[in-house]
């Protein structure tokens, strides 16, 4: 046994002798998840694995040259999480009546965007979810949240997600249209698609599922958001070990929801974004790539680098 896990034992054990084993002693236990693994001063988590080897695998996915956008359309009208929202104003200050300006007659328009940067199809960084205050590699929230914006972790962080994407037809796996809300998929599900498909997982992947929620946008927007299809803990933590980069889907929170065994929320993200690094996207649109049979393919991502966000909306692109 080594060193510093048996003075680790004995600290333990004299805070429980002392009676005050609940709370320290749970701390101390619970800290085990960081540093982090590429190092104590690294802030992009997974997307380390995102090496010019990978990139160069995922090139080489591309056959048919036909693009995918993965991105839902975003008006005022789009469901969201909670508070969110999304208003978009076209503003021209003593034009609105047709006048031009100039000589030549030039005339523009320019939109005001007053919204939330969770709304749509959303890019969630490392920094978006953590465990009691605490984020992804120890930063507490005193020392880097402020109210303009994270000072570490930030979206601008995160470099180019250039990498092999595959997609996951929980749809047919389930034999539905639309998976139901609530339904938690397992280690052996996940496998059982991955064999049908004829595929594998690798490091620095992208991996989404596809569950036919997007089909309740505008037809049941309650359900769509008290209630989703997606992993539990035991895959998450078979996902991360297989070493992907990002986990996502065409849902709003890319885990199942509400949690059949637990009473946290959002205990996935938690341990994806916090303890592992691993990037969320939601509401991704893989329906036209499902419709193809398109399970492996170039996924591009390079998202708006808003200083100090900790989430921003997306539009990916799929390359086949």
């Amino acid at each position: 046994m080594k060193a510093k896990n048996l003075l680790s034992i004995i600290s333990l054990a004299a805070i429980a002798l002392s009676g005050g084993f609940s709370l320290q002693a749970q701390n101390q236990a619970n800290n085990s998840w960081y540093p982090s693994g590429y190092g104590a001063a690294d802030e992009i988590g997974a997307a380390n694995l995102i090496t010019p080897e990978v990139v160069m695998q995922a090139v080489k996915l591309v056959k048919t040259g036909k693009t995918y956008p993965l991105a839902v359309p975003v008006d005022k009208n789009l469901p969201a999480f909670r508070h969110r929202s999304f208003h978009l104003y076209n503003i021209q200050p003593g034009e609105q009546g047709g006048q031009t300006l100039g000589p030549n007659k030039f005339s523009f328009n320019d939109e005001l965007v007053n919204a939330w940067t969770g709304v749509g199809t959303q890019l969630n960084g490392i920094s978006h979810i953590g465990i009691d205050n605490i984020y992804y590699n120890g930063n507490k929230a005193a020392d880097f949240v402020t109210v303009e914006g994270v000072k570490k972790l930030g979206i601008e962080k995160v470099p180019p997600i250039v990498t092999r994407g595959v997609v996951l037809d929980m749809t047919a796996h389930y034999g539905k249209a639309i998976v139901p809300g609530g339904t938690e998929f397992s280690v052996a599900d996940i496998q059982a698609v991955l064999k049908k498909q004829g595929l594998t997982i690798r490091k620095g992947d992208v991996v989404l599922f596809n569950t036919g929620w997007l089909e309740l946008i505008g037809k049941d927007n309650k359900q769509f958001l008290e209630v989703e299809p997606g992993i539990g803990m035991e895959a998450a933590k078979w996902l991360a070990d297989q070493g992907i980069v990002a986990f996502g889907g065409d849902t709003w929170a890319s885990e199942v929801y509400p949690n059949p065994k637990s009473n946290d929320e959002f205990p996935v993200n938690q341990f994806m974004l916090a303890k592992r690094g691993i990037y969320n996207l939601e509401l991704i649109d893989s329906r036209a790539l499902v419709k193809d049979k398109v399970w492996e393919f170039l996924f591009v991502l390079g998202q708006p680098l808003y200083v100090g966000s900790t989430q921003v909306n997306i539009n990916p692109v799929a390359i086949h």
